[in-house]
């Protein structure tokens, strides 16, 4: 019997934002997490090099492997075995073996809510139970080690995820040790969803694996990377899960397509470009936390990294799927509904992703100002009648 899961609503404010451009409509596509720019000039050189040279068949690519390790030691200072790197086809997949291979049906995974919609429902569809803690603002909207302590029983596992989907918060070192230390005391294995690092205007991103060395760890090259299509990532894998983890990659997905990675081993030649684009995030940051104030948002989380902005909407709408269908039919600027992050108190929230160019940032403000407003003077209207 299989198991029911729900569905990612943003897909579907998706879908409407493609129908509205192919007929004329000029769309912002602030809905999904992924950069607007492709994938770095090196990427592409090395794609066009071997795509007409090489057989392009199964392959895991050992270059590649090693060159994730020396990625791991140069910027966190932690020591990983390149045979530890699992190459998969993406983040979803490695979320996929992180889970199947550490754990069972029926296992109970502690994550935060406001969460990444895909944890819980793949938590699902294995056939786990999610354990959802709210997250307020009072904690950063993240999970904490005194939360971890307080649930009995105490889970299998925890889903980590700094800098954080949907609010691009991030746990301060002192936090993310604590968590750790609680978690090997209460043999809480630990899953951590780096994908968002490199990505932070300011504050520090550590790997769990600096604090929990047993610690599973998935990232891709979608979001720093700028490579969302190429579908490419990674899991590390302490040396007791190992076999199981290429196990499950050998038969669930054989190998990574052939092609992306070369392309991502040569995009670790291509840091300043894509720092260049974590710069242009940054300003277009700036600029919608400058924005806030007239769109009428004054409750947000911190967006310490990532590329989100996490607002409340409960003054305007009990409805956060409605409000974000309205929006994108009024200005043609699509985001993402709160209630796929949040089943509880999502209908009050949603979410913006600001990975797309300035100039369009700056459009979407000028669009999204007048609407908002037209909103609070509507909801003003029906309060006093």
């Amino acid at each position: 019997m299989s198991v029911a899961i729900e569905p990612f609503r943003a897909m579907g404010i998706a879908q409407l934002a493609y129908e509205l451009a192919a007929a004329g409509r000029d769309v912002i596509h602030m809905e999904f997490g992924q950069p607007s720019t492709g994938a770095p000039v090196p990427a592409l050189a090395a794609a066009h090099a071997v795509i007409d040279a090489d057989p392009l068949g199964y392959w895991e690519s050992a270059p590649l492997k090693a060159r994730i390790a020396r990625h791991y030691r140069d910027l966190y200072g932690v020591t990983v075995a390149p045979e530890r790197v699992v190459l998969t086809c993406g983040a979803s997949p490695a979320l996929v073996l992180a889970l199947s291979c550490a754990l069972g049906p029926g296992a109970r995974v502690a994550i935060a809510r406001p969460g990444y919609v895909a944890y819980r429902n793949t938590v699902r569809a294995l056939y786990m139970q999610p354990v959802e803690i709210p997250c307020g603002p009072e904690v950063g909207y993240q999970l904490t080690a005194a939360a971890l302590e307080a649930l009995e029983p105490a889970p299998d596992a925890v889903i980590i995820a700094s800098p954080a989907n949907p609010t691009g918060t991030i746990i301060a070192r002192d936090e993310l040790a604590a968590i750790a230390a609680v978690c090997a005391a209460r043999r809480i294995r630990i899953i951590s969803d780096e994908i968002y690092h490199g990505l932070s205007y300011g504050a520090a991103t550590d790997s769990l694996l600096a604090h929990a060395p047993d610690a599973l760890i998935v990232n891709s090259f979608s979001k720093y990377f700028s490579m969302a299509g190429w579908r490419l990532g990674w899991l590390v894998a302490p040396d007791d899960l190992l076999d199981a983890a290429y196990a499950r990659m050998s038969n669930l997905f054989l190998t990574p397509p052939s092609l992306s990675q070369h392309a991502g081993l040569a995009a670790f030649d291509a840091i300043p470009e894509l720092e260049g684009h974590r710069d242009t995030y940054a300003r277009n940051r700036e600029l919608m936390l400058a924005a806030l104030p007239r769109l009428g948002l004054a409750r947000i989380a911190p967006p310490d990294g990532a590329f989100y902005i996490w607002a409340d909407i409960g003054h305007l709408t009990d409805d956060s799927l409605d409000f974000c269908t309205r929006l994108l039919r009024d200005t043609g600027v699509a985001t993402a509904p709160g209630v796929d992050f949040d089943s509880v108190d999502g209908h009050r929230f949603m979410r913006f992703s600001f990975a797309v160019g300035t100039a369009q940032i700056q459009d979407a403000i000028a669009r999204m100002v007048p609407w908002f407003a037209d909103q609070a003077r509507n909801t003003s209207r029906l309060s006093t009648t």
